[in-house]
């Protein structure tokens, strides 16, 4: 049967579309007495601020909020904010010195220590992340020039507003119709999916012996042994690492970084999509199964909407990216518009050389319409989408389209199944849907090609990519370029 809880990347009902186009935003969320006062406004203020900004606009971003707002969702999330310090014209000793100011000023205005204001810097990046308490401190931030970004990286909007928010968990098992797989030698399961995108016929080119993936979800279950001891069962010269940098608490000054064991069940299945191996488990087998896993427990859920979740994952893109093995980067994890940090760690592993693959984004069947999200609507990333099993392509009940998806991947049958996975525990399996399968399946399918022509760049293989989708030399509005042909991209014809 199909899991909803699993298949959903998020899910949530804006109330946007009854809203008034020329309603001011401002003016929606607090009566000119209120602002002049500058009076913080709440967090649901705050959250329908968003909603008519986004009404306004088909879009939202942190840089559209005026300061009280600004400094209102601060206050709402901890106190905190985050800030992007210089920009790239900046040297990297005059963006020490920017920051040394800022901090220097925002502890002046806010009247307290150093060591009370500054909760977090990433040096490699150039942010930090302080607690602030007045909105002069947003006055003056929003004055200075050679800013990134300034966002209240600890609110969430999810909490405020009338959404209904799945976290896309489950550890739940299915029992797999034997209608949706066929077997090989070993015993080993085929989704029914892989033969559409004659992934099975790639396999007699390639498997990705030598590539290394980097998976960024939930982590993996220390319950699967296909992901664990097994792992390399039928090769024994690949490896799995797990790395967990989630901080499992609500305190923003934790540290309790509590290891890579998968609480949630989507990063399992997502890392199973990937590189589980092919053995006599008789378990869904991945769709790259001799190349080498690299796992990041970053967040709790799908949903980057925790401050611990935000900066876990740009923690695991900076490690990621350091990596010179490391030739593949798969995050089926999301939000509904940008978050800085996260941004200059995409851009960082970019810089790298790493090709990067975000899932679309996966609601209800009644919110599909919303625009591919982040990070995969980035031009540095590449956006992947679910459709249905049929002659015309059709989204997935729950996938979202749009002009920013590069390719798509097959995944939803008439029937609702979707495609088998490894299970979260040993000897189950399970159905995966949405664009987080699709786009943990397509990384799959590039590291056949990198691992078929290794002396390629990410350039390259992105190319073929491309050349072996279905709508190549075009674009499809919503589809990109739609499904790939495994075999074609390995072979190049």
């Amino acid at each position: 049967m199909k899991k909803i809880i699993q298949a959903s990347f998020f899910i949530f009902l804006l109330l946007i579309s009854s809203c008034n186009k020329n309603e001011n935003p401002t003016e929606v969320i607090s009566d000119q007495e209120s602002v002049s006062k500058r009076e913080p406004l709440s967090g649901s203020e705050v959250a329908n601020y968003i909603d008519r900004t986004y009404s306004l606009n088909n879009g939202f971003n942190w840089a559209m909020a005026d300061n009280l707002v600004l400094w209102s969702a601060a206050l709402a999330g901890d106190h905190m904010l985050s800030i992007g310090v210089g920009k790239e014209s900046l040297s990297e000793k005059s963006q020490e010195d920017l920051q040394k100011t800022i901090l220097a000023q925002l502890s002046q205005i806010e009247g307290v220590s150093l060591s009370d204001l500054l909760v977090y810097q990433d040096d490699h990046l150039h942010y930090i992340d302080v607690k602030i308490t007045k909105l002069e401190s947003v006055d003056y931030l929003r004055k200075l020039e050679d800013l990134r970004y300034i966002e209240p990286v600890a609110y969430n909007y999810f909490s405020y507003n009338q959404t209904r928010s799945s976290s896309g968990c489950t550890t739940e098992s299915d029992v797999i119709s034997t209608a949706d797989y066929g077997t090989l030698s070993t015993g080993a399961k085929v989704p029914w999916n892989y033969y559409i995108h004659n992934i099975d016929k790639a396999w007699a080119y390639s498997k990705g012996r030598g590539i290394t993936v980097g998976v960024i979800d939930t982590g993996v279950s220390d319950y699967q042994p296909n992901l664990g001891s097994k792992f390399d069962d039928y090769y024994s010269g690949r490896h799995i690492e797990k790395y967990g940098t989630y901080i499992d608490s609500n305190l923003y000054w934790s540290t309790n970084y509590d290891g890579y064991h998968d609480k949630c069940g989507h990063g399992t299945s997502c890392n199973a999509v990937v590189g589980a191996p092919n053995n006599n488990n008789y378990s869904p087998v991945g769709v790259a199964y001799e190349c080498n896993l690299i796992s990041y427990r970053a967040t709790a859920d799908v949903v980057l909407d925790d401050y611990h979740e935000r900066k876990g994952v740009t923690m695991a893109l900076e490690a990621l990216a350091d990596r010179s093995d490391v030739k593949i980067i798969s995050m089926s994890i999301g939000y509904p518009w940008s978050i800085g940090n996260i941004e200059d760690a995409v851009k960082y592993a970019y810089s790298k050389g790493k090709l990067i693959f975000a899932a679309g984004g996966t609601s209800t069947e009644y919110t599909n319409w919303y625009p591919v999200i982040f990070p995969a609507s980035m031009s540095e990333t590449v956006a992947v989408t679910g459709v249905e099993e049929s002659a015309t392509y059709n989204e997935c009940d729950v996938c979202h389209t749009g002009e920013k998806i590069d390719f798509t991947y097959v995944m939803e049958r008439d029937n609702n199944n979707h495609q088998p996975v490894t299970g979260y525990y040993a000897d189950t399996a399970n159905y995966f849907g949405g664009s987080s399968v699709a786009t943990a399946s397509t990384a799959g399918i590039a590291a056949l090609v990198w691992a078929r022509y290794p002396d390629w760049s990410r350039s390259q293989v992105l190319e073929r990519l491309k050349q072996s989708a279905y709508f190549y030399p075009y674009e499809h509005e919503d589809f990109g370029y739609g499904n790939i042909d495994a075999l074609k991209a390995v072979r190049g014809y």
